[in-house]
């Protein structure tokens, strides 16, 4: 799904799409309506139906919005649309906040501090038993790569360098869960650790966004 920029309306943000502003605004009215018709749409943003109909089948292609059909009392079916799924990753999201929040609660009490250690090497450990087996008889080079592969998938936007010792340098130039590694460095301690397992040879951290680098950055061999 093509996105450059945003778009912010109402105290949200939006990813612009690359095309101006009127298909992000069909997508606030959709995120703060709910269900519409091209007529409605075409009221609110005084645009015509055909317009609006355009616009829809571009976001319907890109996976955006559904083309729905609503069963009036007399005569045909009128067409209707509404936000998939995959269009609320396109909405802000604050999850760090609450997680930040639950682990504040569990540092500031002595009797729970201990728990946050716990939760971090049991996150590691399902990691570790959700992908090991996808390392199965590969050698390191293609470890490396399902590595990138899986941390590419989870946000980390991942590059992989082959040094002249054979060697090699796994850099994320992004991290998801930055706010919270940021101040519970027990995250990229498991991630470390993790990484060292799956692929079964050392592996040292050489730079990390969360301490103010430009990139995370693992020395693999």
């Amino acid at each position: 799904m093509k996105r450059s920029g945003t778009v912010r309306a109402a105290g949200h943000t939006v990813e612009s799409r690359g095309d101006g502003s009127t298909r992000e605004r069909i997508l606030m009215l959709l995120k703060t309506s709910g269900r519409m018709n091209a007529g409605d749409l075409s009221h609110k943003l005084e645009l015509t139906e055909m317009a609006i109909r355009r616009h829809m089948y571009a976001l319907e292609s890109e996976g955006s919005v559904n083309i729905v059909s609503v069963r009036q009392a007399m005569g045909r079916p009128l067409h209707a649309y509404e936000l998939t799924a995959e269009a609320d990753e396109l909405f802000p999201k604050n999850y760090h906040l609450l997680a930040l929040d639950l682990l504040d609660e569990l540092a500031e009490d002595p009797d729970t501090e201990a728990l946050i250690d716990r939760m971090f090497e049991g996150r590691k450990k399902k990691l570790l038993e959700r992908y090991e087996p996808r390392m199965a008889g590969k050698s390191l080079e293609q470890k490396i790569s399902e590595l990138a592969a899986i941390q590419n998938a989870g946000g980390y936007m991942v590059d992989i360098e082959r040094q002249s010792d054979g060697n090699f340098i796994l850099n994320e130039y992004n991290c998801p869960i930055a706010q919270v590694a940021g101040k519970y460095q027990q995250a990229c301690k498991c991630e470390l650790s993790l990484f060292e397992a799956l692929l079964d040879v050392p592996v040292e951290r050489t730079d990390c966004l969360a301490k103010g680098g430009g990139k995370c950055s693992y020395h693999i061999g």
